[in-house]
């Protein structure tokens, strides 16, 4: 078993094997990126924990005692295997398949489609995407990136919007016929639809003052399916405008009420520097959610 408490400080260790590696404070310090001085103090530290010369100074020149050379050995020995595994590890999490989460509506109806451009660019990476409403867990070795519809309000999280994305009820037109604009008591009459494990629907209409049981009946499905249901006409449900937008102009969904609550998709991440593969994601879905027209969408940097 390992005595940490007789290790020397490990920045002394690394400063002495910089230096004896390289043969200069100069270099050293320019290897670990301090200064030549903090080479010189870390240096003198060492000493004076192993109570040992590890270098004879004559004037400006310093050169390896016997036992100085001894400890480089060992730790040009012991930092090339740490370095070793090092690169082999972080080899491994760059290979390791990207994963994704997001809603099942997002995936079918807004990344699916374009996720050719990003394996255009990037056939080494692999992806993993899990269409689901709830929300999974960020962590190493694990999910890397959500995209997620909210106000950006994940504590501990990242979170950057991409997509503005208010919230409407959406029906086919048809299914609309004989009821006023203004008369929302009557679409608690009408089927809808909301995501599994959510309840859109109810909140919704409770924002706007509608306090009515929606008699019509609520069936839940994932989000993707949810919105091929509506598009037969099968009944209203609360949808991300973006993301119902081409049936929206073509005219095939009609708009029944809007939400002004300010809300969007946003890519969220863990803190702290990200693995080459999600770089290359986040950089390349920037660029897409920018480059939709319509989109107001901020600049980030990554």
């Amino acid at each position: 078993m390992t005595d940490w408490r007789g290790m020397p400080a490990l920045s002394a260790l690394r400063a002495f094997s910089a230096w004896a590696e390289t043969g200069s404070v100069v270099a050293a310090a320019a290897r670990l990126g301090v200064t030549h001085a903090a080479i010189s103090q870390q240096i003198r530290a060492l000493e004076k924990d192993l109570d040992l010369p590890l270098v004879a100074r004559a004037g400006r020149r310093i050169e390896m005692t016997e036992d100085g050379r001894r400890l480089a050995e060992g730790l040009t020995r012991g930092f090339g295997e740490i370095m070793r595994i090092v690169a082999e590890l972080r080899e491994g999490q760059d290979q390791r398949a990207l994963q994704i989460t997001t809603t099942p509506m997002f995936a079918s109806a807004w990344l699916v489609p374009r996720l050719g451009g990003f394996r255009a660019a990037h056939p080494a990476i692999d992806l993993v995407i899990d269409p689901s409403p709830g929300l999974r867990t960020l962590e190493a070795g694990g999910y890397d990136l959500a995209l997620r519809s909210g106000r950006g309000d994940w504590p501990g999280m990242e979170a950057h919007l991409l997509v503005h994305a208010p919230l409407v009820v959406v029906a086919a037109p048809h299914l609309l016929e004989g009821i006023a604009p203004e008369d929302t008591d009557a679409l608690t009459g009408l089927p809808w639809f909301s995501e599994l494990g959510h309840s859109e629907a109810t909140d919704f209409l409770s924002r706007h003052g509608v306090v009515r049981a929606l008699s019509g009946g609520v069936t839940y499905l994932p989000g993707n399916l949810m919105l091929d249901a509506v598009r037969a006409g099968h009944g209203l449900a609360v949808v991300t405008e973006a993301l119902a937008a081409p049936e929206i102009e073509s005219g095939r969904l009609r708009i029944v009420l809007r939400d002004d609550t300010v809300r969007g998709y946003y890519l969220v991440t863990r803190p702290g520097v990200q693995r080459p593969p999600l770089r290359a994601f986040v950089r390349w879905i920037t660029r897409e959610a920018t480059g939709q027209p319509g989109l107001n969408v901020p600049a980030f940097q990554v």
